[in-house]
Parts: structure tokens; sequence; C-alpha cells
């Protein structure tokens, strides 16, 4: 893995959101807390880039777990952020009630309508507020094999650790002091109960970041296990139109 100074990455990331704002005619930030180290990480990066005042998190529970909408709170708290807690639970049974299909209920389709709700909640609270982005929270592990909603969690304006594998990540949240609780915590989309990253992809954080760097730099896969490197590449084959922008039919004469 890449021998980073991760102090200096602090620093370097946070002139990078002052400096991107700046260019884009910003001042404030909002975001969504879902008690997990990845969006910890990207609001205390950005609070140290613009000050704790400009930042908004939102905590917008969803069937998700008690614990951790208080892992939030603590978070937004201990950063001194400003904070809201907005409810989609009735907003959510509303739309599957008013939206009822006549086909089986699919677990995948009404689970990924708990991001997109967020995702519209962060846009209509950022206009709303004025000269605010939407900012991302997604790490590289995650968007390299499209573990994200589609117009959901993957519906922001930009991605401070977009290019930061999972491990990175962790050693960055030691420097801008998150919680070890949290730091410790099984990462979760908080899709439906129990539910996990690693489990779902079914493969660890570790071997993913491992498996990416290799990939991200022409490396041998000496050691790995050939059924985990194809695992990896099949879900980012399956993640590129996730990336792109929708394709359009090119006229020609």
């Amino acid at each position: 893995m890449r021998d980073l100074d991760i102090e200096k990455l602090s620093i370097n990331i946070q002139k990078w959101i002052s400096e991107y704002l700046k260019n884009a005619n910003a001042q404030k930030l909002v975001l969504g807390l879902s008690g997990g180290i990845d969006s910890a990480v990207t609001a205390a990066l950005c609070a140290r880039a613009l000050g704790e005042k400009k930042i908004y998190g939102l905590i917008m529970p969803c069937q998700s777990l008690s614990s951790d909408i208080k892992d939030a709170m603590m978070i937004a708290e201990d950063l001194c952020i400003n904070y809201e807690i907005i409810d989609l639970n009735p907003v959510y049974k509303l739309f599957l009630k008013t939206v009822a299909l006549k086909s089986d209920s699919n677990k995948i389709a009404e689970s990924n309508l708990k991001p997109r709700l967020r995702m519209v909640t962060l846009y209509y609270f950022s206009q709303s507020i004025g000269n605010c982005f939407v900012v991302g929270t997604g790490n590289r592990a995650e968007i390299a094999l499209g573990y994200f909603t589609k117009y959901g969690d993957g519906g922001v304006d930009f991605e401070p650790l977009g290019n930061l594998y999972k491990s990175e990540v962790r050693a960055l949240a030691k420097v801008v002091r998150i919680p070890a609780k949290i730091i410790k915590k099984p990462p979760s989309a908080g899709l439906w109960p129990g539910q996990t990253d690693e489990g779902e992809i079914g493969l660890s954080y570790d071997i993913i970041d491992e498996i990416l760097y290799r990939i991200d730099n022409g490396l041998d896969f000496d050691g790995l296990k050939a059924k985990n490197v194809e695992k990896v590449r099949k879900l980012m084959r399956k993640a590129e139109h996730k990336l792109k922008m929708p394709p359009a039919y090119e006229v020609s004469q």
C-alpha cells in the first residue's frame, strides 16, 4: 500500500476542499451523517477546512438503528458543527404506499430508496440555505466497486475521500481525532438491520484495498486468491455505468 504522510494528507485535503469551494463560488457544505467512519472523517476535514459554522450535518434516520443516530449526534457534537435530525421514516412509508407495485416486493429497490430520499433531502437543504454544496463521503473502494446507490449516496457535488483506500481513511480518522468507537465500528450502509459492507460484498476491506491498489498501479497479484481478484474486477466492470454521465446518441451526417 501507499506510504503516505497522513498528517500532510489531512492538510492537503483540507486545502483542496477550501479551493474547490472558492472556485465554485460556494461558502457552505452539507453532508449526511450516518454514524460511520467515512462521514465522520469527511465532516472533520470539512470543519477544519472551512470552520465549524459553515458545515451542516443532516442525520436522516430511515429504518435506522438508534445506535447509529446516537453515534452521528456524538460526531456532530464533538466537531461542533450544525446538525439536524430529519426523520424520513414517514416519507419512506408513504412513498412505498403511494407507488405500490403489483409485482412482488423488491428488497434492493426498497433499500435503495433510503439513500435516494436522503439525496433529495440534502439537495433541498443545500438549495434552501444557498451558496451550499453537498459533499460526498465515499471512499475509493466503494466508488470503484459501485458500492453506492446511483442517484442516492452517489448523488453529490464532490468526494474528498474518493481516491483514498479504506485503510487510509482509518489512518486519517486517527489524525482528525475521530473517536475509537467509530473507527472500530463495522462499516455499514444501513440498508437493512444487521447489514454490513463486508458481509454484503463478501470480502474484507483489507483484501479489497490490496487488490485495488495493485490494479491501480499495474502490479501483479502474487499471494492473492484468484477468485477474490476476479470478484473485484467483476464488480468494477458492473459499476462502470455508475461512474459516467448517461450516454447520449451522437448525431452524425
